[in-house]
């Protein structure tokens, strides 16, 4: 199991564990605080992503839900309607039309409105053949529609644009928002890790200069602080962790009981949990190491 480890790990493996637990314990404050900016930096990382991808789910859900109507010209014949299934097909973007009569359209208008008795004696003729058309995207709504309209025999569109508009807009600004934050975030991490590290080294500066004075390998002094910065990066990542598990244990079930947020659709946690503890414990492990070769580079000639 050790074979592509290094000899002087593979020696010194409790000794390097013991000095970078032990420096923990001395600047208990500053590891505590890199850990806690490490965790809400994947707190609000996971949070932000996990916004992402139900927003992502749900326009999926929306995609194959959402139609544009194409309403056809009162003075087309049903044969004439009927003809211009083949060209909707060709136009781009489209997936799919499927036809709909004036007696289907009133047998769906009164079927949404059952308890309205003025619409039961409604007439057929007050309502137009229609097409209702699937796109491939919900960004290209707005885009085929526009074409849609240059079609002749097409008398009027109908489509909700505002609100998946808005559903997009919303995706952006979760991916945005994420990135800026885990950045920020990320490098405050390394910041105040790699201070935590260089606060060690400066309190054993004495110490470190004997062991260079008696031949010791720059890797010999590093790796206690390596593991050092181990130990931080997998606290943060382990209570980043548990916190986000938590919070979106609770937010699911309040949306689950709420009556305006149920229709859309959740991931359960079950599916996720695993990938999100692996992408945490690597972040956290990336973060703490990396602080810690950045705080000690200066300690030592390379």
């Amino acid at each position: 199991m050790w074979g592509g480890v290094p000899v002087v790990l593979r020696k010194n493996f409790g000794y390097f564990f013991h000095e970078g637990l032990f420096n923990i314990f001395r600047h208990r404050a500053m590891s505590l605080a890199s850990a806690g900016i490490t965790a809400m930096c994947l707190l609000l990382m996971g949070t932000f992503t996990f916004i992402a991808l139900h927003i992502d789910l749900n326009l999926s859900v929306l995609e194959a839900s959402d139609e544009i109507l194409a309403f056809i010209d009162d003075t087309y014949s049903l044969e004439q309607a009927l003809n211009l299934e083949n060209i909707l097909n060709q136009v781009p973007h489209v997936i799919s039309t499927r036809f709909i009569t004036r007696e289907e359209a009133l047998e769906n208008f009164i079927q949404a409105h059952p308890n309205e008795e003025l619409f039961q004696d409604l007439e057929p003729k007050i309502f137009r053949d229609r097409y209702a058309i699937r796109v491939d995207n919900p960004a290209n709504l707005s885009d085929t529609a526009d074409y849609l309209n240059t079609i002749t025999g097409i008398a009027d569109i109908n489509i909700h644009e505002e609100f998946t508009s808005g559903i997009l807009t919303l995706r952006r600004a979760a991916t945005i928002l994420c990135s800026i934050l885990t950045g920020v975030l990320f490098v405050s991490s390394l910041f105040i890790i790699s201070n935590t590290i260089r606060l060690t080294t400066f309190d054993r500066r004495e110490e470190i200069a004997v062991m260079r004075i008696v031949g010791a390998t720059n890797g010999f002094i590093r790796w206690p602080f390596v593991f050092e910065g181990f130990l931080i990066g997998l606290c943060g990542a382990l209570t980043g962790f548990a916190l986000q598990t938590g919070a979106y244990i609770i937010a699911v079930s309040w949306i689950a009981k709420s009556d305006q947020m149920r229709v859309f659709e959740l991931i359960p946690f079950q599916e996720v949990w695993l990938p999100t503890a692996g992408i945490f414990l690597a972040i956290g492990l990336l973060t703490g190491i990396g602080g810690s070769l950045f705080g000690i580079r200066r300690f030592l000639d390379y």
